[in-house]
């Protein structure tokens, strides 16, 4: 028996508990992973909660990431004993996740924990830093440097936003954040952030163009911040969209695309080809100031995951939340 958190949907209702689960429980697939470490993220949360329609089968197992040593391998590319990651590939949703002692999953989900990082440390960063590093490739592979100006990042005191924070400045960029939350501007500016901008400025309905001011942009917001990130960015500027904690509107004109050459570069995370996760891991573990992490995120334990859902929908929490399952 391991311990979990399943989320049930019947008669009775919604809901999500810590449960004791038999092995034989778990779903197909040729690896088993002995968690250490998951994460609660945005859309780990809605899952917790019911607030949204993420998961598509019950009962589920939610945890969109998780870092573990593997007990049992069929997939010809793991072996018994290797520390692997996983985030995303539809776990959590429509097959078991990372809130979890154990895991079964397809061997192709899962990537080597870079030796630099521990499994906490994976965590720390999560699907939220792997799509942080996303939107920064993005914008490199656009031709973004940082002589060409200031890159804006959304949503700065989240999980995402912390980590595109720390990257960028350490990468010598300027970074300017944005944040809905006034208290937690000093944390944003101990990331790297060289100016806070606040969130009721980009919040509300804009022009179709505005003054240019950010060479690129990540977004996690969507809705109206988005719009006016884009109406505000300069000529052949880029801007990386990745989330939705705004809405999933984009109130927009097409006045900065086809004026100014802006370029919306849309970032996933979930299925993202394995090549570019490499890719996104290495990086991380090249240019992530592994110092910075301990400022990043907070660790909790299995059962505490379900009431800190909430919190995070409602925004109070700030980085990112570390589950140690074994907690």
């Amino acid at each position: 028996m391991f311990k979990a958190i399943l989320i049930e949907k019947d008669d009775s209702g919604y809901r999500a508990s810590v449960t004791d689960i038999a092995e034989e429980q778990l779903p197909e697939g040729d690896v088993t992973v002995e968690v250490a470490y998951s994460t609660v993220n945005y859309k780990d949360a809605l899952a917790i909660t019911g607030k949204a329609p993420v998961v598509r089968k019950f009962p589920m197992v939610p945890g969109i990431d998780l870092a573990g040593t593997v007990s049992q391998s069929d997939h010809p590319g793991i072996a018994v004993g290797e520390t692997v990651l996983l985030n995303g590939w539809g776990v959590g949703e429509t097959h078991w996740g990372g809130l979890s002692q154990k895991a079964r999953l397809k061997g192709e989900w899962l990537i080597p924990l870079p030796a630099q990082f521990t499994p906490r440390q994976a965590m720390a960063i999560g699907t939220a830093g792997y799509t942080a590093m996303l939107c920064i490739l993005a914008l490199e592979r656009h031709g973004v440097t940082p002589d060409q100006g200031d890159i804006l990042v959304t949503g700065a005191a989240g999980g995402v936003g912390s980590v595109a924070v720390t990257l960028l400045s350490k990468l010598g960029y300027r970074v300017v954040a944005v944040t809905g939350r006034e208290e937690e501007s000093d944390y944003v500016t101990g990331l790297g952030a060289a100016e806070i901008l606040n969130r009721s400025e980009f919040d509300s309905p804009g022009k179709p163009l505005g003054k240019e001011r950010w060479a690129g942009a990540v977004d996690v917001v969507g809705s109206h911040v988005l719009a006016n990130v884009c109406a505000t960015t300069k000529y052949r500027g880029v801007v990386t969209a990745c989330g939705l904690a705004g809405g999933m509107d984009f109130p927009t004109t097409v006045a900065p695309f086809i004026l100014r050459g802006v370029t919306l570069a849309g970032v996933d995370s979930v299925m993202c080809p394995r090549k570019y996760r490499l890719e996104a891991w290495q990086r991380l573990a090249k240019d992530l100031n592994i110092a910075k992490l301990g400022t990043i995120a907070n660790e909790i334990g299995l059962s505490d995951a379900i009431p800190f859902a909430t919190d995070l929908l409602a925004g109070r929490i700030r980085g990112r939340v570390i589950v140690n399952v074994n907690r």
